[in-house]
């Protein structure tokens, strides 16, 4: 008889949600409520837009972050998290193009992963202030766990003029829509 295996011990993950094509506040609503089958949701954060980065001639980006608590390995959560994307339209295209939702898990508490799919913080998280911005409203004390610095540190150590390109359009209440 094949025993099913250990759950992991349940921690907080944290995500951030991004999207610029089609109605993107339903896109963000749908796949928050997606993630929410692999846990439990405990933390939204508000809802900022932002400019593309990298193929900068498309449309502004909403961006949001969530706290998710949860038993399942990082990787069963990507592939919770690349289903959502694909069912809410997202296809293979151009790098740092335009998609209707984008979900990239951030932080998983002193846990790390660099696996050719997935790297666990994510690799580019402290130079993205449309990232730092939405998750410093749910976990700025929370530490990067290569870095030794909290998210409220990160936030701080990028230039003004990249905070100042993420613009809040209202609180947590945008994730009940």
């Amino acid at each position: 008889m094949n025993e099913a295996p250990a759950s992991r011990e349940p921690r907080t993950v944290y995500l951030a949600l991004g999207g610029n094509i089609g109605d993107r506040l339903l896109n963000l609503c749908v796949a928050l409520r997606r993630l929410a089958s692999a846990g439990e949701v405990v933390a939204v954060s508000g809802l900022y837009e932002t400019a593309a980065a990298g193929v900068t001639d498309q449309p502004p980006f909403y961006n949001a972050a969530c706290a998710l608590f949860t038993d399942l390995a990082l990787a069963d959560l990507l592939a919770v998290a690349k289903r959502t994307e694909w069912e809410l339209g997202r296809r293979p295209g151009i790098v740092w193009g335009p998609r209707p939702v984008d979900i990239d898990l951030l932080l998983a508490g002193a846990e790390t992963i660099d696996a050719p799919r997935l790297a666990v913080p994510h690799p580019r998280l402290a130079e993205r202030a449309f990232v730092l911005v939405p998750l410093a409203d749910i976990a700025v004390e929370v530490r990067h766990p290569l870095l030794g610095t909290s998210v409220a540190e990160l936030l701080s150590a990028l230039p003004v003029e990249d905070r100042e390109g993420v613009w809040r359009l209202g609180g947590s209440e945008w994730a009940r829509g």
